[in-house]
């Protein structure tokens, strides 16, 4: 038996339970009585409610109720109430707490009935007259209007401009000054957004919620409705899917926490495929990228402007231009960020916000600058190699990124390359090879973290954290049966309750690096409280050892010098009467970590095939080399990096949500018309992780992967579709009309 885990492959720990159906999502806890609810969605994009007629709904057999903003009783009337934790400033949106309609698609009713059938078909009876008033949904129309958002935690501002960029680009001697456009995009995860809320006989709740965050959801909730701590729990074992879509309370939780509490019984409440497309979404942008240079290729001015969408009601902004700043060296930047309220929904973290729109124009931008230089692309990005961050001139805590571009440019086959656009083919069709640069910040949040060693050897670890998908079961198991020395069939990790000690919601790729140190430190101290026993002992073999004396491995305590000298756990909570030893730990960022900008890096290289007829595009392969520091699981992590790739693949030549300005409302709101890779599309993905030491990141020394698979990617393909015809698209998707 081995216990040494950390860094192996090992499969999922969850997969059983995924694949047989034994994992229960939060559409799948039944009990007798429930009840079922359905969301009515406003028609008009901007008015009022002038009046609202539920008769006919309510004379419909099993209808049991139907809320609108004319008899949901008044709950807190306080903005701050509704923020929840990663709420961007603003108003949050309260759903049927007045007339007033601030987006197409919004919740003005909901029908309770005895089956989801009923429900459904007393929604259609409700009869709705609007006041409707102008919209505005387009963001081109709109630019003027555009303004520097207010200041949103967790999202730093652009820096202040450095040296003088206008009048250096004025001068360079080579210069690329382009626009690209980007779409909105929307999340569609596998599973919809469903709550079910089980009405306890005292009138406690249990709700189980699809979300990113159980602890999110539970002050939401307890805030709203005026719950103490202890009488709401949130549940969410298993997540289909979230991509940043469940990291915010979303309006479901909210209608059957209400019905629940109103109609006293239990409730479920499940969003529609259509009804998914009235959340949140990576928001449209437009950018600017301008750089001059030097005939040598050195950059010498760098502008990067961009403008993006939000509601009306709330800033929403992200870290779009940021990155130029520190990616590449230049004495004169500047970054310009700008956001444009209309009448939708607040737009929403998704995977790597801001990075894959912000990265896809610039890195655009410096394979054109390379066009225009003839030169390579890796020889420009390496002339211009950040030893520093430029933003906040701090030194990187490590950067691997030259190596990156080696290790991916030599498994690419980059050499072979020809540059001269249209100069490749493969029988009747065109080749392109094209690469980007990447780059994702590596985060620690606070968390915490209980362990509990039973008498019996076994190991029990607790975190109010998630696993959507990321294998946080599988790493965190592994990362305390190392700690421990114990056997993984020995550890059993728990999630996804809010009773569990403090997490922060999952995103951002911070979960390893913030969870996985508070796993460990618990473990830490029962390893102290164990070796504390073992000295205690008759004849202990490790009399008079300190805790760097002695290691933990298959199931002992033994000298690191003598391991003959060992004593089994079991042994030593026996011979000390111990039953059970019982630790938290709570751990969060360091000071020393402030001095240090923390990122993950990667090179991604694709190769397409274009047919010269009918402009039909085909990523053939794609690789990408990341350099993410120590990988806890080279399997959930490779798992990580494919997922985003394909993501990547559909940004660039695949989704678009699309919207319908006459009415203000997304029309590609399915699978049939909003279009997401599919396995035709998807070939060849070699993920390469390039080694690279940091004991600044966090005590763990790991960076998260979730994000930086996704980043470069679209960029990558655009570039190859570049050299493939000679043709440059500077929006997104690429389509067939765009190369013909």
């Amino acid at each position: 038996m081995s216990t040494a885990h950390v860094g192996k492959p090992i499969d999922r720990i969850d997969g059983r339970a995924k694949v047989t159906g034994a994992a229960k999502y939060a559409a799948e806890y039944n009990e007798p009585g429930l009840a079922y609810g359905w969301i009515v969605n406003s028609a008009v994009a901007r008015g009022r409610i002038a009046a609202i007629d539920v008769a006919e709904a309510l004379k419909v057999p099993g209808v049991i109720h139907v809320f609108t903003h004319e008899n949901t009783p008044r709950l807190a009337w306080l903005d701050r109430s509704y923020r929840d934790q990663i709420a961007p400033p603003g108003s949050p949106f309260r759903p049927l707490y007045d007339a007033e309609i601030h987006f197409s698609s919004q919740p003005i009713a909901l029908v309770v009935a005895d089956s989801s059938e009923v429900a459904r078909y007393a929604a259609t009876l409700v009869r709705v007259e609007y006041a409707a008033t102008g919209h505005a949904t387009e963001l081109d129309a709109h630019l003027a209007e555009g303004r520097a958002p207010k200041k949103r935690g967790g999202i730093k501002p652009p820096p202040k401009a450095r040296g003088g960029p206008d009048g250096a680009l004025e001068k360079a001697a080579v210069k690329v000054d382009v626009a690209y456009r980007v779409p909105a995009e929307h999340h569609n995860p596998m599973e919809m957004f469903a709550t079910t809320v089980h009405h306890e006989p005292d009138g406690k709740l249990v709700v189980y919620d699809k979300t990113q965050g159980v602890q999110n959801v539970h002050d939401y909730l307890c805030n709203i409705f005026g719950f103490a701590a202890d009488d709401l729990r949130v549940v969410s074992k298993f997540v289909g899917g979230g991509f940043g879509a469940g990291l915010r309370p979303q309006h479901q939780v909210f209608l059957a926490v209400l019905a629940a509490r109103e109609l006293k019984r239990s409730v479920r409440v499940v969003l529609t495929r259509p009804q998914m497309f009235s959340l949140g979404y990576r928001p449209a942008t437009r950018q600017r990228v301008a750089l001059g240079a030097s005939p040598e290729g050195v950059l010498e001015a760098v502008i990067h402007e961009a403008f993006q969408e939000t509601s009306r009601f709330e800033d929403y902004s992200e870290m779009i231009v940021n990155w130029t700043g520190l990616l590449y060296r230049c004495e004169n930047v500047r970054l310009d960020h700008a956001i444009v309220p209309l009448d939708l929904f607040t737009p929403l973290d998704m995977r790597a916000p801001g990075a894959v729109w912000g990265l896809f124009a610039l890195e655009s931008a410096m394979d054109e600058l390379a066009v225009a230089l003839k030169v390579d692309p890796i020889e420009l990005r390496l002339k211009n190699y950040a030893e520093e961050d430029g933003n906040e001139d701090k030194p990187f805590s490590s950067k691997e990124l030259r190596e990156c571009y080696r290790r991916a440019a030599e498994r690419f086959g980059w050499a072979d390359r020809n540059p001269e656009p249209r100069s490749m083919r493969r029988g009747s069709t065109l080749v392109g090879r094209g690469m980007a640069s990447g780059v994702w910040e590596s985060n620690q949040q606070k968390a915490a973290a209980k362990a509990v060693l039973t008498v019996d050897g076994k190991l029990t670890i607790s975190s109010a954290t998630e696993d959507i998908g990321t294998g946080t079961y599988t790493i965190m198991t592994q990362v305390a049966a190392e700690a421990l020395g114990l056997a993984m069939a020995d550890v059993t990790f728990l999630l996804g309750d809010s009773t569990l000690p403090q997490a922060p919601v999952e995103g951002g790729s911070f979960t390893a690096s913030s969870v996985g140190p508070a796993v460990q430190a618990a473990c830490e101290a029962i390893r102290a409280d164990l070796l504390g026993y073992a000295l205690k002992l008759d004849g202990s073999p490790l009399a008079g050892a300190k805790i760097d004396d002695v290691e933990f491995v298959d199931g002992t305590i033994r000298l690191r010098d003598a391991p003959a000298k060992a004593v089994a756990i079991t042994a030593v909570l026996r011979a000390g009467g111990v039953e059970a030893i019982e630790r938290e730990a709570a751990v969060g960022p360091s000071a020393k970590q402030q001095r240090y900008t923390r990122l993950t890096h990667s090179a991604t290289f694709a190769e397409v095939e274009v047919d010269e007829d009918f402009g039909t595009i085909r990523v053939t392969r794609v690789v990408v080399a990341v350099a993410g520091a120590r990988i806890l699981n080279p399997k959930t992590a490779r798992s990580q990096v494919l997922g985003g790739v394909v993501w990547g693949i559909g940004s660039a030549l695949h989704e678009e949500s699309v919207l319908d300005h006459a009415f203000g409302r997304f029309m590609t709101h399915n699978l049939a018309d909003y279009h997401v890779p599919v396995n035709a599309d998807v070939h060849a993905i070699d993920v390469i992780f390039v080694e690279e030491h940091d004991e600044i990141v966090n005590p763990l020394g790991v960076k998260g992967l979730g994000e930086i698979g996704v980043v470069g990617v679209a960029a990558a393909i655009a570039n190859a579709v570049f050299h493939a015809t000679g043709r440059r698209v500077r929006k997104l998707p690429i389509k067939l009309d765009d190369l013909l």
